[in-house]
């Protein structure tokens, strides 16, 4: 566990809002090259890794890049306003530490007079202790962005950490790229840019490998805390997730009795998922050309896109374990 610990850390600290991924890509390549047959990334920006040949061309994507905050401009005070890359709501922001690519520190403030009930992005700013706007600007211009600020710890076999979403999803892709030894399959493990502003790493790099089954390897929102709205039975520890409907994907139902049947085989606990909303890149990779078979192994998770997410290390080794067991099959 601890290793896993300690792998996670390191990647969860690199600052890889969408479109800024270069940080992370590059480690991802430096670390897959000895285990990896080919290694390449293609115009978008995502690391296509390549295991093995012959049998199917399988595609399991994670993607690097994390919601995170973006300067628009900057007020007369030096108070920083923002917009959103992706989706994160306001409320679960606000006084919590920011740091910006070029590592300027700052923390979410809100206007005076705004109740948390109705607050909107628009209400906030970033406060990085300027004087003014004159002095803001030697720090921060328009188009820089932000991530949270924490270090990832550990608790029991509970990770918490900012970007867990979807650095659960890289560790588990590195790891079983690792481990596996005699893939039955093509296996390209797909580390895609751009998944939080609408799955548009994944749309090219499913195109450009064109695979007979393709996997997201994500998160999924855990349904185990207290008063819970929608009712959900993926929890913490319970295994992989295995996504069966979200608001992009209907799951092949070949594909979930393939990972259903390679998870009782090899004693790999999973839990199903029913979403009503949240997308991953299978979205994207079951469009491609004519369709590919598509599924979803997920890592459950809780408080996705928040400062602070968590997630268990016992569900991430049955994600590696059960992403092993379809690359070594024979489908």
């Amino acid at each position: 566990m601890e290793a896993i610990f300690e792998r996670l850390k390191a990647l969860t600290a690199l600052r890889c809002v969408s479109g800024n991924e270069g940080e992370l890509a590059e480690l991802i390549r430096t670390q897959a090259a000895p285990f990896a047959d080919e290694v390449r990334t293609d115009a978008m920006g995502n690391v296509l890794i390549r295991k093995g040949t012959g049998g199917k061309r399988l595609l399991f994507a994670a993607h690097m890049d994390t919601a995170g905050l973006m300067a628009t401009h900057i007020d007369e005070k030096g108070f920083v306003r923002f917009g959103t890359v992706g989706s994160i709501q306001a409320v679960s922001i606000l006084h919590a530490p920011v740091i910006f690519s070029n590592g300027t520190c700052g923390v979410v403030g809100k206007e005076d007079g705004v109740e948390e009930k109705d607050l909107k992005i628009k209400h906030l700013y970033i406060d990085i202790g300027a004087r003014d706007r004159a002095e803001a600007e030697t720090l921060i211009l328009p188009g820089d962005t932000a991530v949270f600020k924490a270090t990832a710890s550990c608790v029991g076999t509970r990770v918490l950490s900012p970007a867990l979403d979807d650095r659960a999803g890289c560790l588990v892709l590195l790891t079983a790229l690792e481990r596996l030894q005699s893939p039955a399959n093509e296996v390209w493990f797909t580390f895609t840019v751009q998944k939080e502003v609408g799955l548009r790493g994944a749309k090219t790099a499913a195109y450009g490998i064109c695979p007979d089954y393709g996997f997201s390897v994500d998160v999924v929102p855990a349904g185990d805390m207290p008063g819970q709205k929608e009712m959900s039975p993926v929890r913490l520890g319970g295994g992989a997730a295995l996504r069966i409907m979200d608001s992009s994907l209907i799951a092949h139902p070949a594909v979930v009795s393939l990972l259903e049947e390679l998870a009782r085989a090899k004693n790999i606990p999973t839990q199903r998922a029913v979403l009503t909303s949240g997308t991953t890149d299978a979205g994207a990779i079951r469009r491609t050309h004519f369709g590919v078979p598509t599924g979803s192994i997920s890592v459950p998770a809780r408080y996705v896109h928040t400062p602070c997410e968590m997630v268990d290390m016992r569900d991430l080794s049955a994600c590696v374990e059960l992403v092993t067991a379809v690359a070594e099959a024979t489908l």
